[in-house]
């Protein structure tokens, strides 16, 4: 099935043409829209004073308050569209959620180079290094 993932972190500049591709995407060949956030694995010592429920219940809140800006606006321009929280490394997580949702493109909005980029790669080449060999996934820069 033909599904695109937008993988979402605050409300820039980015993040805007990485959804307004998807709406085009959509608009030209009906596909569904999954929003994810990925949450950032809360360490031991601090994950120690919560149950692991509670923790869960807490990050899926704080991912979908931060997606809701972008569910509206899919709304607003009549894209069905699902949210999804997780929680892992970024693009681990975003590699690995696209695969289980049988997602056939990721779309994100192409970041400004920083030190992190240059010795580890930018998310992009992150994730698209990660589906090298999977079928049918690819990663496109809005």
């Amino acid at each position: 099935m033909r599904q695109v993932l937008v993988p979402l972190e605050g409300n820039s500049a980015q993040q805007q043409r990485a959804l307004a591709e998807a709406i085009r995407i959509h608009r030209r060949e009906g596909v569904p829209v999954y929003l994810l956030s990925v949450q950032t694995p809360v360490n031991g010592h601090v994950a120690g004073y919560f149950q692991p429920a509670e923790l869960e219940r807490l990050q899926n809140e704080t991912g979908l308050e931060e997606l809701a800006p972008a569910c509206a606006l899919l709304e607003a321009a009549g894209v069905p569209h699902r949210a999804v929280v997780r929680s892992g490394r970024r693009a681990e997580t975003i590699a690995g959620t696209a695969q289980e949702l049988g997602c056939d493109r990721i779309v994100l909005g192409s970041a400004q180079p920083g030190l992190g980029s240059q010795l580890f790669g930018s998310i992009q080449q992150q994730v698209s290094h990660l589906l090298e060999g999977s079928r049918g996934c690819y990663v496109i820069t809005a």
